[in-house]
């Protein structure tokens, strides 16, 4: 047996005994008793969009007293539930499922005569489940079969699975699935590129996950390689631009290992959805799910890549205990992304990248309440701890800690935290513990922990946290400061070689309201206006609202339309919304956009729609 797989199983043992406080976001009485795995038997079902089979679920009870099992629902159909003696025999068990919570769902409540090793549940998942997005073939690329995915973060898996839905319980688990004989099914799990599809898939997930990184997904799917232990997955008209934009995917996978130590997981796989993700990327572990809107041509959108690449040592490996803690996700793995550009792209990039994000987060403090600058905070609404906060305060952070005790310390330090967190969920305090004993105290003088609980518990950022310069930015600066002064034309910027980050840069700094002939002026130079670059796109067309520039609403609409990533679109409806004339074209988008955008994407754009 090798070092690493004792390493594995010891990691195990540690994980099994942490307790956790209750998380205010599941009924699951973790106290009480555990999932330590979960076996799926599911069909999937085009035609009634859902779902159907059985999850069973093995436990560990840690409570002798207890006779009750409590799991996290939301709008599924349970059709019986048992209870599995150690001989494996099953016997009816009693159950009750609570009124609706419009955010937690529904408790499961499984009352057994005594504490069995396993309970079965069989059920359906709802047309409408929060976590699945089922799509027509009008709705996908080619336009031929239809696709169905999951998108499980924060608390959406208990929409197609009943379960713990907590970060605080990791489990591993293996899955039946059967569907359409001409369609892949894919699962954060061990992935065959060789898979007949012969509509019968198995898998299997050997390291302990969390509810959030469950994932599937079935559909007109096509693979390429990229790698000795990394391929990507699409559908057959955009694998082949997928597998060149992230050709470097292997180059990334062994800089992080250099840095942060070995990469846990077997495969880096990638899936590339259809434009309705919700997201940028989803780190589901062994399968990243990601939007095309990062397929540029270029790679100047990869980053993408290398953040959701870090998450499997920040997030999938050491994990939130609960979403008041996610920036232990996402800060951490905001940062290990920068370096992992800096490593493969040069220093130049990163740190246009950091400051593009630096600066977005310094406007955005200006209209957020104090109490949501918090780095830890209480959220009613799970999706609602994914702020610039969590991933762009908490990664500055980590750069001011770097900056204070130097890579030569701080590099090994983060690889140490990683290994010994490893496969465990943690919180703040624990990570402050850690970080007390193993740096602060290890060298002092360089930063105390005061300063560093300052960073987590109050709002804002510190006056002198560290910001990297860059000339290049610095002249696109002043371009834009003549170009507003009206002593540059628009096309005299010089922006013909501007990469993406700087084109972003540019466009971010330019005042919320600009005149119609400074926007015209400003399409007619760089053809701005149906721009197939999204993240440029997304700043033109809030450019073009700001200053009311009707000419771009035509293709502004048709972005809306075609794009379901709510980082793109949901900006722009809360931009409409200001105006009585931005309001009713908003709502005459949403009203062909609709059906297809992920439920969670029409919410965050009815809520929009909804003020005044």
């Amino acid at each position: 047996m090798s070092c690493l797989r004792l390493a594995f199983f010891s990691v195990l043992a540690v994980a099994a005994t942490a307790v956790h406080a209750a998380d205010p976001h599941s009924y699951a009485n973790v106290d009480a008793v555990r999932t330590r795995s979960l076996a799926l038997d599911l069909d999937v079902d085009f035609k009634r969009r859902e779902l159907s089979g059985s999850a069973e679920l093995q436990l560990e009870w840690k409570d002798p007293a207890a006779r009750t099992l409590v799991l996290d629902t939301r709008d599924l159909t349970i059709e019986r539930v048992e209870a599995l003696d150690a001989k494996g025999e099953a016997h009816a068990a009693r159950y009750t499922l609570d009124k609706r919570d419009a955010v937690l769902g529904s408790a499961l409540r499984i009352a057994l005569d005594e504490q069995a090793p396993r309970v079965r549940v069989h059920y359906r998942s709802a047309p409408t489940a929060s976590g699945l997005q089922w799509m027509t073939p009008a709705q996908t690329a080619g336009k031929k079969h239809p696709f169905m995915y999951s998108q499980s973060q924060s608390i959406h898996a208990r929409s197609w699975v009943p379960l713990q839905d907590t970060p605080a319980v990791r489990f591993t688990y293996t899955a039946h699935v059967r569907g359409p004989k001409e369609l892949r099914v894919v699962m954060s799990a061990n992935n065959d590129v060789k898979h007949a599809l012969d509509g019968d898939f198995r898998f299997a997930m050997e390291q302990p996950i969390p509810s959030y990184l469950l994932a599937i997904a079935a559909g007109d799917i096509a693979v390429r390689e990229t790698g000795p232990r990394s391929a990507v997955y699409a559908e057959p008209s955009v694998v082949e631009a997928a597998a060149k934009e992230f050709s470097d995917t292997e180059k990334m996978i062994e800089t992080t290992e250099k840095l942060y130590g070995p990469y846990r997981w077997g495969r880096y796989d990638i899936l590339v959805l259809p434009p309705s993700f919700p997201f940028g990327g989803m780190e589901n572990p062994r399968l990243t799910f990601a939007t095309p809107t990062v397929i540029v041509g270029d790679k100047s959108l990869v980053s993408l890549v290398a953040h959701e690449l870090a998450h499997s040592w920040s997030g999938n490996l050491v994990t939130n205990a609960s979403w008041k803690h996610m920036w232990l996700n996402e800060g951490f793995t905001t940062y290990v992304e920068n370096r992992i550009v800096e490593a493969v792209y040069g220093k130049a990039p990163a740190d246009e990248e950091f400051i593009t994000a630096a600066d977005a987060l310094r406007r955005e403090m200006k209209e957020t309440p104090p109490a949501q600058q918090r780095l830890v905070s209480d959220v009613d609404d799970a999706d609602d701890a994914a702020s610039n906060y969590a991933y762009v305060k908490g990664a500055w952070l980590l750069r001011t800690l770097e900056a204070r005790f130097g890579r030569e310390v701080f590099d090994p330090y983060l690889r140490d935290y990683f290994d010994h967190f490893a496969f465990q969920s943690i919180t703040t305090e624990q990570m402050l513990e850690y970080l007390q004993a193993n740096l602060i105290d290890k060298h002092p003088g360089k930063m105390s922990l005061d300063e560093v609980k300052q960073w987590i518990y109050q709002p804002g950022v510190p006056d002198d946290a560290p910001v990297p310069t860059s000339q290049r930015l610095e002249a696109i600066a002043a371009a834009r400061k003549e170009w507003l002064a009206g002593t540059r034309k628009a096309a005299d910027l010089g922006a013909k070689d501007w990469n993406t980050h700087e084109w972003m840069y540019f466009l971010d700094g330019l005042p919320e309201k600009l005149t119609t002939e400074q926007l015209a002026a400003l399409d007619q130079a760089w053809h701005l206006n149906g721009s197939p670059n999204a993240e440029i796109a997304r700043r033109w067309y809030l450019a073009a609202i700001g200053g009311d520039y009707r000419p771009a609403r035509a293709e502004m609409a048709k972005y809306m339309t075609c794009i379901g990533r709510r980082y793109l679109v949901v900006p722009l409806y809360e931009a409409l919304v200001k105006t009585p004339d931005g309001k009713a074209f908003a709502k005459q988008v949403y009203a062909k956009a609709k059906p297809g955008y992920h439920p969670m994407t029409q919410a965050s754009i009815e809520k929009a729609l909804e003020k005044k």
